[in-house]
């Protein structure tokens, strides 16, 4: 994880200076969580990022995390990405969703003790004059395979940013560990 938070944390968004705050983590505790959420989001920053790790119970070797911004679950939400695992290259997306995908994860069929990590970016999350745009990179190794992951999405709304779920996909829960930090970016 350190690798990918290096490359971010040295030149931040778009290359700009940038000054990143702590606000608040999610960790998921024994017994497992539908879902990590952040609520009270203060406006004050330019940007926000998410760095995690993830892991789910679903009966199959990898899950997906989907992300949602106000509780908003009507179908306001596109996404794609880029995947690899060094054999072979995959790509796909979302129009008209009710989430973005965030990236893909390990899950209960893969290695224990395996979890995957990200790294994400919500561009001027509290300007209200346009949709808000993500970014993210995150990927998992599990002994030998594995993958990395790049995407983008959209959430169709003017609304500034207050409130962010990450949940896993297939109705499935996060495991004990798995964890989310949010911080704030100021840009120059």
């Amino acid at each position: 994880m350190s690798l990918i938070l290096g490359i971010l944390d040295s030149g931040g968004v778009a290359g700009a200076a940038t000054s990143y705050e702590y606000i608040a983590t999610v960790t998921v505790g024994s017994g497992g969580a539908t879902s990590a959420e952040f609520t009270s989001i203060p406006s004050t920053y330019t940007h926000l990022q998410i760095r995690g790790i993830a892991r789910t119970n679903r009966s199959a070797t990898g899950d997906w995390l989907e992300i949602q911004f106000n509780t908003d679950t009507a179908s306001n939400y596109s996404d794609h990405y880029l995947a690899g695992n060094g054999a072979s290259a995959s790509a796909g997306g979302n129009i008209n969703a009710t989430y973005m995908e965030v990236n893909r994860f390990p899950a209960a069929s893969s290695t224990s003790s395996i979890f995957g990590v990200f790294v994400t970016d919500i561009l001027d999350y509290a300007n209200t004059n346009k949709y808000k745009t993500i970014r993210n990179l995150g990927g998992n190794d599990q002994n030998g395979s594995g993958e990395i992951h790049l995407g983008s999405g959209n959430w169709r709304s003017t609304s500034a940013i207050t409130s962010i779920k990450i949940m896993p996909g297939a109705g499935t829960n996060l495991v004990q560990y798995s964890q989310f930090a949010l911080y704030g970016i100021k840009g120059s």
